[in-house]
């Protein structure tokens, strides 16, 4: 197992095991922009879940050109 695959699998890994885990965001504050923390912190994992796994999908491609 590379260090590719494995940084690859913890960027994915992220968002599951994050958001499960809702004992650490079920707070009302701090709030942002009058949004309570526990909307805005699930919000955030939306686009943070994509930016992740783009960097997955080119970590994981460049290795599979890299053993071609």
């Amino acid at each position: 197992m590379t260090a590719r695959r494995v940084i690859a699998g913890l960027c994915i890994a992220a968002p599951f095991i994050a958001l499960p885990w809702v004992s650490s965001y079920a707070a009302l504050g701090p709030h942002l922009w009058g949004i309570p923390f526990f909307y805005w912190y699930q919000m955030m994992w939306v686009p943070l879940a994509g930016v992740l796994s783009l960097i997955a999908y080119v970590m994981l491609r460049g290795e599979r050109k890299a053993s071609r």
